[in-house]
């Protein structure tokens, strides 16, 4: 299952970069770099994380899904204008973690999830995230981006718990619950997997 999902999502992945690479050349030729557009995306979280701090989680996922896009786009303008860089890679993950832990902390400061709940969320991705880099680091790997918690599902969790307060008011204190349980199993997956591989190095 683990594997279909990945497969999914690796299709739907390739075809959104080749959708996106006309959009891509268009900014672009503006002389927008692709890191200017990691800033804005992460601005653009943090705005969306001040929005569930002020009670507006509709809103607040609306301007989430801007944040994403920018982030995507992004990675279009890098290929489009053969502008990638390792340092451009670095900086994009950080600030997608920044966003990340900000839209938690958005969340639970905003009365939308308990406050243990939202750490315990907070703790599994702040692991899962050092898991890989430690593997890829100090385990030697390649790349270690098993598990089920990547950004996509966590951001999926995230929109579906905002579209859901008005029938269901704690859907988002079950999406931080979600997030959290498949954050602390994606480490233990990331550590099995560099186990295994780190005997063939």
């Amino acid at each position: 299952m683990l594997r279909v999902g990945h497969q999914l999502f690796g299709s739907l992945r390739r075809e959104y970069e080749k959708a996106m690479m006309p959009l891509g050349k268009a900014v672009g030729s503006l002389g927008i770099s692709p890191n200017a557009l990691s800033i804005l995306s992460a601005l653009i979280g943090v705005a969306s994380a001040l929005l569930y701090f002020r009670g507006t989680p509709l809103l607040a996922a609306a301007i989430l899904l801007v944040s994403a896009f920018v982030d995507m786009l992004d990675g279009a303008v890098a290929r489009a204008t053969n502008t990638a860089s390792r340092f451009g890679a670095v900086l994009d993950h950080v600030l997608d973690r920044y966003v990340e832990y900000f839209i938690v902390i958005g969340i639970v400061a905003g009365g939308f999830a308990d406050w243990f709940w939202g750490l315990f969320a907070l703790i599994g991705m702040l692991m899962a995230s050092y898991s890989r880099a430690a593997a890829e680091s100090v385990g030697g790997l390649s790349s270690c981006t098993v598990g089920l918690a990547e950004r996509q599902e966590k951001l999926l969790l995230i929109l579906a718990g905002s579209v859901l307060i008005p029938v269901l008011p704690l859907a988002l204190g079950y999406s931080m619950i979600i997030i959290g349980l498949l954050s602390h199993i994606t480490v233990g997956q990331r550590l099995f997997y560099t186990r295994q591989r780190a005997r063939d190095l």
